[in-house]
């Protein structure tokens, strides 16, 4: 198979295995982030919940410092939604895809899996599985999720777009304050996944698996809603000549003259 004839190279392995490393440290790092220490403490009452605010930097500085870090060896997608749409948008290639795929959940697990074996029994709560708050329906779900994880996705395709002159700043930032974002929404309603692997690692540790398809398929729509605004939207000179374009004469003929006398 053509498509596979890359993969017994060093450089396409050290891709894979920087995705799974990636992920595996996210998942490790963010989701610990959803301990219920106060399960543990003395005073009476009951025990305070895991902070959203905490919860939700945590997760964006995690995604933010990865991506830093992985970034230049395998792009640090860290996300299945992120590899299938730049598969889409012909950024990647399917043999890559796969790879990356399965290295992410892997990572997925093994991190939720040494989070599980660290953290005592009484703390772990719901080791940070995401399910649908009871007070919505799983359509209203479905659309919350979808909305995230499309704004995170097209975050990626906005800050990583080599056509672009007029991006200054961190990418990596960028994409870890959208992460950030999403989870100070979406907490409430289904615990902010955007990420399949981060939902499938945790689920497979606990065996947790309600509502899990809501993940998948918001992520499906997410991205490839993501990936069609990205690719029908216009470069930014090409933004600036339409509008040109289409604004009346008269009106250019105004900017210009107010450009000429602006303190009248």
């Amino acid at each position: 198979m053509t498509a596979f004839k890359g993969i017994w190279t060093q450089e396409f392995w050290r891709c894979v295995g920087a995705e799974f490393l990636a992920t595996l440290l996210f998942v490790l790092l963010s989701v610990g982030s959803t301990v219920d220490w106060g399960a543990v403490q003395q005073q009476p009452g009951p025990p305070d919940p895991p902070d959203p605010v905490l919860i939700s930097l945590c997760f964006g500085l995690s995604i933010a410092t990865l991506v830093q870090c992985f970034g230049h060896v395998s792009g640090a997608h860290i996300n299945p939604a992120v590899t299938a749409a730049m598969v889409v948008t012909r950024k990647l290639t399917l043999a890559k895809a796969v790879f990356y795929l399965l290295a992410q959940c892997l990572g997925a697990v093994v991190g939720a899996a040494i989070l599980y074996g660290v953290t005592p029994a009484l703390v772990r709560g719901g080791m940070g599985v995401n399910t649908v708050n009871a007070g919505i329906s799983v359509g209203h779900a479905l659309v919350v999720e979808l909305f995230i994880t499309f704004q995170l996705v097209f975050t990626v395709f906005a800050t990583c777009d080599a056509k672009r002159s007029d991006l200054s700043g961190s990418s990596a930032l960028a994409i870890g304050l959208s992460v950030c974002i999403g989870h100070m929404f979406a907490i409430p309603y289904t615990g902010a996944s955007m990420n399949p692997a981060r939902s499938f690692g945790p689920a497979m540790v606990t065996w947790n698996w309600e509502n899990h398809w809501v993940t998948h398929l918001s992520s499906l729509t997410g991205f490839l809603g993501a990936s069609k605004t990205t690719s029908s939207f216009r470069t930014c000179s090409d933004i600036t000549a339409c509008t040109h374009a289409f604004i009346p004469i008269n009106t250019m003929q105004l900017i210009n003259w107010h450009s000429r006398n602006p303190y009248l």
